[in-house]
């Protein structure tokens, strides 16, 4: 079947194997130019190589885009999305999904620069990935052509693969040859293991996953036998210092990352429920994102009114759900983040965490914007409360169930 006329496309390229399989595979399916982006958002890989392996595979050097989009990720992405305290299925922090939009919007933005009129990703057609980049993609750029190998090629395996790679001379690292026993995709928030050793859920995650070289967390069993305590610093539901050292977002995440690497936090095995239809089990690791989630809600607790705190734990799955399937750039997350934002005046203020052995305790929180009156709490002195106001307080409440009681009664089904 012949291709529609494509004239420039976009890659999201990494400089992998199969990326660079999709980059050859593009020039030849299509006969278009391509450009390639390669996105720095803390993954923790050497990127410029990518410019190198582009420019062996005929990729103009003006058409090779690398840029550093850690700063933005953090401050625009991950610090909106966690004055919501948010979690998908109550424990996952959304590090691979709240990725995808940035990508996405950075793709567009350089397509829009050079005059592509189509975009390409490498996500494969049985994960969320497709739809966040693709969903993103048509929000931005209506008009745009997107190009989906995964769904496209006739490759049936990876053999395939890799007789394609050696056909056209694209590099194969050293054991890239068969398929790998799991797959990473990291950032700056986390790391996401998936595949093959990971998918019998009634199996515990193997030491190839959790104790990898390039691991974000290490084990609580190998944690140090003391506990640590350390200081986070909010002004406006945003984390801007710790221990009274003031840093960029980026900064922060990453010495968060590094606290709570140490003490064994954040590793997550875990059975989600896809939005394409599957559940999928993965092992996560967002050490500095767990230990940030206690840390705002510890100072949400002194700082927001109750009528405040319930409505957003109750808007939260919604807006979780949101980012999971890929729809940041829509009009009803745009009105939750408006919400949330307002929520966040006055969450400002020092909560102080100790960290041990996998786990994150809150053991002090203060707040100049801080709702908690030690005069109403006390039993020392009532403080403007008077307890013999409860009486009718409880009656109002219990008046319905008292009617109730009182019918049922009539009707013989007091029970």
């Amino acid at each position: 079947m012949s291709q529609p006329k494509v004239n420039k496309v976009v890659l999201a390229y990494s400089g992998g194997l199969d990326t660079s399989i999709i980059l050859k595979w593009l020039q030849e399916t299509y006969g278009c130019e391509v450009v390639t982006f390669t996105a720095d958002l803390g993954q923790g890989e050497e990127l410029a190589p990518a410019r190198e392996k582009a420019l062996k595979m005929g990729v103009k050097p003006d058409n090779i885009f690398i840029d550093d989009l850690r700063e933005e990720f953090v401050r625009d992405f991950v610090w909106p999305m966690f004055r919501a305290n948010t979690l998908y299925e109550g424990q996952y922090l959304l590090g691979t999904s709240i990725a995808r939009p940035l990508i996405a919007k950075r793709q567009i933005e350089i397509a829009n620069m050079v005059g592509a009129d189509a975009v390409c990703h490498g996500a494969t057609g049985k994960g969320n990935d497709q739809v966040r980049f693709e969903v993103s993609y048509y929000a931005l750029k209506p008009d745009v052509k997107v190009i989906a190998p995964w769904r496209e090629w006739e490759f049936e395996g990876r053999p395939q693969l890799i007789d394609y790679a050696k056909k056209h001379g694209i590099p194969i690292a050293q054991g890239k040859e068969q398929a790998a026993p799991f797959s990473i995709d990291a950032n700056l928030m986390h790391t996401s293991s998936e595949g093959l050793a990971l998918e019998d859920p009634d199996v515990e995650v193997p030491d190839i996953v959790t104790k990898r070289g390039d691991r974000r967390t290490i084990t609580p069993e190998e944690a140090p036998d003391k506990a640590e305590t350390i200081k986070l610093s909010f002004e406006r539901g945003d984390l801007v210092a710790i221990n009274d050292k003031p840093m960029r977002a980026h900064e922060l995440l990453t010495e968060l990352n590094r606290l709570g690497s140490k003490h064994g936090i954040g590793g997550l095995d875990l059975v989600e429920n896809r939005y394409v239809g599957m559940k999928s089990r993965g092992f996560y690791e967002t050490p500095g994102g767990t230990v940030l989630w206690y840390g705002h809600r510890a100072i949400e607790s002194i700082t927001l009114d109750r009528g405040a705190m319930h409505l957003k734990d109750e808007l939260m799955p919604k807006y979780a759900g949101i980012i999971y399937n890929g729809f940041w750039w829509t009009p009803e997350r745009k009105m939750l983040q408006a919400a949330i934002d307002a929520s966040q005046d006055s969450v400002t203020g020092d909560v102080t965490l100790k960290l041990y052995k996998g786990g994150v305790r809150t053991v002090g929180r203060s707040s100049p914007y801080s709702l908690y009156s030690k005069k109403l709490v006390g039993f020392d002195e009532a403080g403007g409360y008077n307890q013999a106001d409860a009486e009718g307080f409880i009656k109002l409440n219990a008046l319905r169930l008292r009617i109730l009681a009182e019918r049922d009664k009539k009707r013989g089904k007091n029970e």
